[in-house]
């Protein structure tokens, strides 16, 4: 029978697809959805913080601290993460992060003090950190195989999923207790890694053709590449200080310096998150026509100018706008800067330039609300705009970070 019908598609000319034609197209809608889920899961947890909070008794200083579990235990992973992937692959560690973080996201449900909640969401984070390390590294692969830059699309993803994550979780705080909301997210979780994950454990991540800048060609990065990727990471660095300090004081500031009400003042970070999303959706169509370097100067640029305006407007509409341009500035700089370490240094480099960035949106609160004491508000979060600057100014001076691969359209 196979034979037979080989010959019928010959006589009738039909040309059979090649394999890549129907593998990489499946790959990619497969890791679509495991970003789409890591933003999901991550903003569902944040919107039951304040639930948390009330269940296990914390003080706000007891909570803090009781958060930094998430940062840790994600930024302790990610190198070992980079290892696990270039042992084992990055397809099959994707699924089995995937799985852990949506067993985790449970786990807050069962605690009842600061203690034992910053012990689980270490756990919880350190399965955040895995996933992103190891989705990425697919991804980098992914993208080399279809000679496409369509990274930032994944990112769109993640964004999307965030967005779909904080307004379902939203409305159903106001019907459901955290416990049984966190429970629905891991049956959720679990549905979509089962799903997702099948065309992941089926296929082998991609190998394109050897290049001396591959993962598959340079398992181990030179000392040159080691230096670029730790300089692709301070980008990133740069650019997710400014979107963990929009998050956590971007309505702070609508509210306490341009008298916005606390309904309002809540849709700053909306703003910024929208237009975040736009830009990554952009983001492949934008790197086809400008490039790597040029994208992330003009990003950062843009970010700069976008975030004065929101930190210095002296009205909150003006302010509204600036958060919607520094998050059109900043959208695609994150996903370029990763993809590029990976593509220079595998798995490795996605983790080193991904706990740089990580490390970023840590460092970014904290920093903001020193500032904001010692100064004021508005002048600490100027500090973005100075940092998305240092990021466009690093990547137009270090013309290697924009030593591309050639994609289509180009």
């Amino acid at each position: 029978m196979p034979t037979l019908n080989k010959i019928r598609t010959a006589l009738s000319g039909e040309r059979r697809p090649a394999p890549e034609e129907t593998v990489l197209p499946r790959l990619r809608t497969a890791l679509t959805l495991f970003f789409a889920l890591d933003g999901f899961l991550f903003a569902g947890w944040v919107v039951r913080i304040p639930a948390i909070k009330e269940q296990t008794g914390a003080s706000a200083g007891d909570l803090g601290l009781a958060l930094l579990g998430v940062s840790a235990g994600a930024v302790a992973t990610m190198t070992v993460t980079g290892r696990l992937c270039r042992r084992f692959g990055s397809h099959p560690m994707t699924v089995l992060a995937a799985v852990l973080m949506s067993l985790g996201i449970a786990l807050p449900a069962l605690t009842g003090s600061a203690l034992t909640l910053g012990l689980v969401l270490l756990v919880f984070g350190a399965a955040y950190g895995g996933i992103n390390v190891a989705m990425n590294s697919a991804a980098v692969d992914l993208v080399a195989a279809l000679r496409r830059p369509v990274m930032p699309s994944f990112h769109a993803a993640f964004s999307v999923g965030g967005m779909l994550g904080a307004g379902l979780g939203g409305l159903i705080a106001g019907h459901l207790p955290a416990d049984r909301h966190l429970f629905l997210l891991t049956a959720a979780g679990l549905l979509v890694s089962a799903v997702a994950g099948r065309a992941l454990l089926a296929h082998p991540a991609p190998r394109p053709a050897p290049r001396a800048t591959t993962p598959s060609a340079a398992p181990r990065a030179t000392g040159r590449e080691r230096r670029l990727v730790a300089v692709l990471g301070l980008i990133a660095l740069c650019t997710a200080y400014g979107e963990g300090a929009l998050a956590d004081w971007g309505a702070l500031h609508l509210q306490q310096d341009l008298a916005a009400r606390p309904g309002l003042a809540a849709i700053g970070y909306s703003v910024f998150a929208l237009a975040m999303t736009l830009g990554r959706l952009a983001g492949s169509a934008l790197l086809e026509r400008l490039g790597q370097t040029r994208l992330l100067v003009a990003g950062g640029a843009t970010a700069a100018a976008g975030m004065l305006l929101g930190a210095l407007a002296p009205t909150l509409w003006a302010a509204l706008a600036g958060f919607a341009v520094t998050g059109l500035g900043l959208a695609n700089i994150f996903p370029v800067a990763i993809g590029r370490a990976g593509e220079l240094a595998g798995p490795g480099g996605v983790a080193a330039a991904s706990t740089f960035g990580y490390g970023g949106m840590l460092l970014g609160p904290p920093a903001i609300g020193f500032l904001a004491d010692w100064f004021s508000l508005p002048v600490a979060l100027t500090t973005v705009a100075a940092l998305a600057a240092v990021a466009a100014l690093i990547a137009r001076t270090t013309r290697e970070t924009a030593r591309e691969p050639v994609v289509s359209g180009r």
